[in-house]
């Protein structure tokens, strides 16, 4: 029987996905804003944070955003959002053809990321 896999936070993601850009707009102790653009075909890989929220915020094009622990998926639109809870799997996607950019807020709290993959 194979020994359960142990998942390792990092403190810096962005070495793990490719974005066609990355800004950081505010960064304090517990919080952030971020601004990423996805070409179609990339995406942000299943992750979860253990003790921040992430707020989806989208400027421009179409995100599909894949969630479990219930599983579920938002089509977010400019102009919409969405907040994935602490604990909660997500994987985020350019639902569209063109590039996507978002906003994403991240607090209060000491940043994580998780992979899943």
């Amino acid at each position: 029987m194979a020994a359960p896999r142990t998942l390792e936070a990092v403190k810096d993601a962005s070495h793990l996905y490719e974005v066609e850009r990355r800004a950081y707009h505010l960064q304090r102790p517990g919080f952030r804003v971020a601004e990423l653009q996805l070409s179609p075909t990339q995406k942000v890989p299943w992750h979860f944070h253990n003790n921040i929220s992430d707020t989806f915020y989208v400027v421009e094009g179409t995100m599909r955003l894949f969630l479990q622990e219930p599983k579920e998926e938002v089509i977010l639109n400019p102009g919409e959002s969405f907040v994935a809870a602490p604990g909660r799997p997500h994987l985020v996607t350019n639902g569209g053809s063109a590039s996507l950019t978002f906003l994403i807020m991240q607090g209060v709290g000491e940043y994580d990321y998780v992979p899943l993959v």
